[in-house]
């Protein structure tokens, strides 16, 4: 869906803007181009563009400081980006906006092994965090499946986990504290090298706040050991609910694997055409992988092994070496990719309880007849985030609004079962309108307040996460008043 072009008055705001931005950045961190601004015009939920107004690429927490500040004298509204991987709408400018992307701040500031930290810009890419420590045998434990690509601001931004999050826990639980700039230009420092702050846990409402309340331009992350081992098994079933019933029962049995990932045969189809990595072709597919000692991991298994056969599983494979496990996994990794070689589609992110897996498994197909769009399921089961992706047709008018009435049932059906609206994607544009079918009026109103706190003009990250109908007279109400 494409935005109209910029107005007069924001040509001749992007002027004096530009002239004053050029007094506190080097003139490679400025874009202003508007051919040039179109490589910022969406991230990855590409059915929503429009050009910002400029875009700036500070190299340190001081230029971050002095862009905002400017931006809050002149009552611009600010968009932070980190890689641009969100897939709801999270960095999606406006027209009269700046993007500010962190992408050049990508510094490994300290690494501290003995109290197991390390401090980093916050435009490094995740999978670089644990390349800065590997050597030492160490890791960054969330693992987005774009952690080749997506930055660390943004996995703050949105809370970020991964295949790991079942063992490790998501973005919150390895976070300890963070450099931010408020949207006036003021520095603060939030937690730090340790496990808990005092006060209030201002560390907690930062995390998954989605810009809405300043840029994260430093982090202290967690590290950890890495295990003495690790091993994958592949179980096969005829059904996905049969598959989802196995889940609950190996959670409800207290074996806490590292990852359980589940694909459905559509998903299972195109991997397999994609990435070749051996899947028997069946109607749905877990891949549950234990770690530590050799004896421990023995055990895990045999617990998940026979857990599995009560369930009649099609077929059973424990990987028997480092070349085994990498091929189970390769599928499963190649899974966004493989399906975006054979069609359009939307990925959804909603999570419940992993007792309601059968039962939603079991609607969201009834609801694929319904709607008439397929839907290739592939998620993390043990924690009972999914990610359905429904197919559809960018090409063909009507689709994408079928897709996304479809999508909005689906989400919908997650809170009914006592889950949420996200697991790790993040509001953004994308469930903003949902928000209302999971909260009270009372309960937007309270989250609302807080940004009044952190944001008073209301100029970060515009109509993101809150229900425009919610938000929007706010913010009218605070520039008229300046």
């Amino acid at each position: 869906m494409e935005m109209p072009p910029p107005n007069a008055a924001i040509l001749a705001r992007k002027a004096e803007l530009l002239k004053r931005l050029q007094q506190v950045l080097p003139d490679d961190a400025l874009i202003s181009d508007e051919a040039e601004t179109r490589a910022y015009e969406c991230d990855a939920l590409t059915a929503y563009k429009c050009p910002p107004m400029l875009a700036v690429l500070p190299r340190s927490t001081q230029e971050v400081s002095d862009v905002l500040r400017i931006c809050h004298d002149m009552n611009v509204p600010v968009v932070p980006r980190g890689a641009g991987t969100s897939l709801a709408g999270g960095a999606l400018p406006t027209a009269d906006c700046v993007i500010l992307g962190v992408a050049r701040m990508n510094e490994v500031l300290e690494t501290d092994y003995a109290n197991r930290i390390i401090r980093v810009q916050t435009g490094r890419t995740n999978l670089s965090v644990s390349g800065a420590v590997e050597e030492e045998d160490f890791f960054y434990a969330p693992d987005p499946s774009s952690q080749l690509a997506c930055a660390i601001a943004g996995n703050i931004a949105m809370n970020s986990g991964g295949a790991h999050c079942l063992k490790y826990g998501v973005t919150t639980n390895n976070l300890l504290g963070v450099t931010m700039v408020m949207m006036d230009g003021t520095v603060v420092e939030i937690g730090g090298a340790h496990l808990d702050a005092g006060g209030l846990d201002l560390l907690g409402v930062i995390c998954g706040s989605e810009g809405q309340l300043g840029v994260v331009t430093e982090a202290t992350l967690r590290i950890l050991r890495k295990p003495e081992g690790a091993r994958p098994v592949l179980i096969a079933f005829d059904s996905n609910e049969v598959a989802g019933a196995c889940v609950s029962d190996i959670i409800k049995a207290g074996v806490l694997p590292v990852a359980i990932e589940f694909m459905d045969r559509p998903c299972i189809e195109a991997c397999e055409a994609f990435a070749k990595a051996g899947y028997p072709m069946c109607e749905a597919l877990l891949i549950i992988e234990v770690e530590g000692a050799e004896a421990e991991i023995a055990h895990q298994l045999g617990l998940i092994v026979e857990i599995a056969q009560q369930h009649s599983p099609v077929e059973l494979r424990e990987a028997g070496d480092a070349d085994e496990a990498a091929r189970i996994w390769l599928g499963r990794k190649s899974a966004f990719g493989a399906m975006g070689q054979i069609n359009d589609y939307m990925c959804l992110d909603g999570t419940i309880p992993v007792s309601a897996l059968p039962q939603v498994l079991r609607r969201i197909e009834e609801m694929s007849a319904d709607f008439g769009l397929k839907v290739a399921n592939v998620f993390h089961a043990g924690d009972g985030n999914m990610h359905p992706l429904i197919l559809f047709d960018a090409n063909k008018p009507g689709d994408l609004e079928r897709c996304e009435a479809f999508g909005a049932e689906i989400l919908k059906l997650c809170v009914e079962v006592g889950g949420c609206l996200t697991g790790e994607h993040g509001v953004g544009i994308e469930k903003r309108d949902l928000m209302l079918h999971q909260y009270e009026a009372a309960d937007i109103e309270a989250q609302v307040r807080v940004k009044d706190v952190f944001d008073p003009k209301w100029l970060l990250n515009p109509a993101k996460v809150f229900p425009l109908s919610s938000t929007e007279s706010r913010r009218t109400v605070c520039l008229a008043a300046e």
